[in-house]
């Protein structure tokens, strides 16, 4: 996502990047890629999202939200983490790179992608190559059990 600048700039950006990825440059798309760029490199929820949308004074629905961010992500301008079931996160940062995920807390937080050493992974099925390897390291308490546990 571009940098967040001041008022038409950071517009201007926003739709030449919604246009490069062949996007339809929506009132609604263009606002929230602007929301989204102006907070740097995150990890995001969809509810976050609606709720800094809100914020803004931009109507625009929890649904239009998913909906976006799943075309940014399918654009390539996003990164989908599963972290835990019925738990999605959207990574601004879409270089090579893995995730600390807090059990206890819900923080992610980034680990460089050459601070991940894989030995060898398994042969993918006929017809299929692998895309790309992401480790999420799920942290617990101090004591090793999970939030749930306690």
């Amino acid at each position: 996502m571009p940098a967040g600048g001041k008022g038409t700039t950071a517009q201007a950006e926003c739709a030449e990047m919604l246009r490069r990825a062949g996007l339809r440059r929506t009132r609604q798309r263009l606002a929230l890629a602007r929301l989204i760029a102006e907070g740097g490199d995150r990890h995001l929820s969809a509810e976050a999202l609606h709720r800094e949308a809100q914020r803004a004074g931009c109507a625009v629905s929890v649904a239009t939200v998913y909906n976006t961010l799943h075309r940014f992500v399918d654009a390539g301008l996003l990164r989908e983490i599963a972290v835990a079931p019925g738990c999605v996160r959207f990574d601004t940062n879409t270089e090579h790179h893995h995730h600390f995920y807090d059990e206890e807390t819900g923080a992610l937080s980034d680990i460089p992608g050459d601070a991940v050493r894989l030995e060898k992974l398994p042969a993918p099925p006929a017809g299929r190559r692998v895309g790309r390897v992401e480790v999420v390291v799920r942290l617990v308490g101090r004591d090793g059990r999970a939030p749930s546990e306690l």
